[in-house]
């Protein structure tokens, strides 16, 4: 990246369920780079009166919406894994308003005195949803797919849910070999900070060649 660069690197970080991206996003922030959480803009347009709550209750009616008027997450979950037919009805009409956000995070970054070198936007679905190729960089978090399912459910996940959710993700053997930079996230915690340095600088060197 030269010097008069104004517009941050954008990174894609991704992953699969339990493979560690939030705590590889943290420590990419730690490193220096700006991070946006997909998911926690998933939170926000689910909030009473947001676009995602109205197009929600659009598509499935209010059996899924809170006392609030927000989206109860875990009552649409229930009607997805019911009818699974449902969810590209759901992504199509979420997926737009999340890239929304994401366009505008980056214009504010980019509209700072100081911008910052890297911006890393992290999200699951990035490759299933082909906004990986909206980045410069896409950069996957891999692990073993039992160590996925492990993971899981040490955080107290059961395993028929976890079972269902690996199945509908593409595996990370597969969305490696589209990644640029790939963090072998398989070790123990405390090799966590290596792995993320290491692709750090490789993020760097890859942002730098644009």
């Amino acid at each position: 990246m030269g010097s008069g660069r104004r517009r941050p690197c954008v990174v894609g970080l991704t992953g699969g369920l339990a493979s560690g991206k939030s705590s590889v996003a943290r420590e990419l922030a730690r490193l220096g780079a700006a991070v946006l959480d997909a998911d926690a803009v998933v939170h926000e347009l689910y909030e009473p009166g947001a676009p995602g709550a109205r197009a929600v209750r659009e598509l499935f009616g209010e059996g899924v919406l809170d006392g609030r008027g927000g989206v109860d997450r875990g009552a649409l979950a229930a009607r997805i894994e019911r009818e699974p037919k449902l969810l590209p009805r759901l992504n199509a009409a979420i997926h737009p308003l999340v890239r929304g956000r994401v366009r505008r995070w980056i214009d504010g970054l980019a509209a700072r005195p100081e911008p910052p070198e890297v911006a890393v936007v992290e999200a699951t679905l990035m490759i299933e949803s082909g906004s990986y190729r909206e980045y410069d960089v896409l950069a996957v978090v891999w692990c073993r797919p039992a160590q996925q399912l492990e993971r899981a459910l040490a955080r107290g996940m059961p395993e028929e849910r976890a079972r269902t959710l690996l199945a509908g993700q593409m595996p990370l053997d597969e969305k490696r070999r589209l990644a640029h930079v790939v963090i072998d996230n398989s070790g123990s915690p405390e090799e966590l900070p290596t792995r993320a340095e290491e692709a750090w600088a490789g993020i760097r060197g890859r942002c730098r060649a644009i």
